[in-house]
């Protein structure tokens, strides 16, 4: 036990006086560091407002009152849409717009211009790429960059140019970054991709590269598994179009051991069209 003197005691509450202590407020010290038990306070439920991990579902306002900008087309809805635009066009030039006009597809936002095709409508050969590049973007041709100049070279080895060959991509504009289509881009793609198809009716197609061999075949075969086969594209009046899937040029620029291949491809092109 802690003895404390009586003068020392004394002299605490003098000092206590002067700085201006001179109230108690309580019999007893307060031990601030007891832990004190709080009174229970009954649970209130939460309320949180409603949460959207993007944009509010569809039916979170009425039609009447719902904001345009908050009205994302779905994918089902924007691949109906396309199908109506697509069939809609009668013509070259009422597909080029109606790819135009197609709000459906966020690349549309990002990219420079719509690359619709080159070369010759009425030729007996089309070639069908994945999508544009930059320089396609720029300009706003297929197949104008590197790869383009490869392509070149590819067609006059079997006697082909621009002139006699018809060129266009599945998907009319350049992703960002030159990244590969998403598969719901493509799909939102195909119905123009198929009008575009069976408005210029040719003999035969070569596909380039992995997008553009699976979009049209329905397969999901890499292209290395798939070049060099034959497959069918249907017509709408019933008939069948060849597909021949090969490299894409832009592939071959990277792996030039595989353009034995690509040209054994081109060969088999060649000599389908002379049948």
């Amino acid at each position: 036990m802690v003895t404390i003197d009586r003068h020392d005691a004394a002299a605490a509450l003098a000092w206590l006086v002067s700085v201006g202590a001179d109230e108690a407020v309580g019999d007893e010290p307060v031990n601030r560091f007891r832990a004190v038990e709080k009174p229970a306070v009954p649970a209130q439920p939460i309320i949180r407002p409603p949460t959207f991990e993007s944009a509010p579902p569809p039916d979170h306002f009425p039609p009447e009152n719902r904001p345009a900008a908050e009205i994302p087309l779905g994918t089902s809805e924007a691949t109906a849409t396309a199908r109506e635009l697509a069939a809609a066009a009668t013509t070259l030039d009422a597909l080029k717009e109606a790819i135009r006009q197609f709000e459906g597809l966020s690349l549309k936002a990002t990219a420079t211009n719509l690359v619709f095709a080159d070369g010759n409508p009425e030729a007996r050969l089309m070639l069908i790429g994945e999508a544009p590049g930059a320089e396609e973007d720029r300009r706003g041709l297929p197949f104008v960059g590197p790869a383009g100049q490869l392509l070149d070279r590819m067609l006059a080895a079997i006697g082909h140019d621009r002139t006699n060959s018809y060129i266009t991509n599945i998907v009319n504009w350049r992703p960002p970054g030159n990244r590969k289509p998403s598969p719901a881009e493509m799909a939102l793609c195909q119905p123009f991709i198929d009008r575009h198809i069976a408005l210029v009716n040719p003999a035969l197609i070569v596909l380039l590269g992995d997008t553009a061999a699976k979009t049209l075949t329905n397969r999901t075969e890499g292209i290395t598994r798939m070049r060099g086969k034959w497959f069918t594209w249907s017509k709408p009046d019933g008939g069948t179009i060849p597909l021949l899937p090969t490299f894409h040029p832009a592939f071959l620029l990277r792996s030039p051991s595989q353009k034995r291949e690509a040209w054994m491809d081109l060969l088999a092109a060649k000599r389908k069209l002379a049948e």
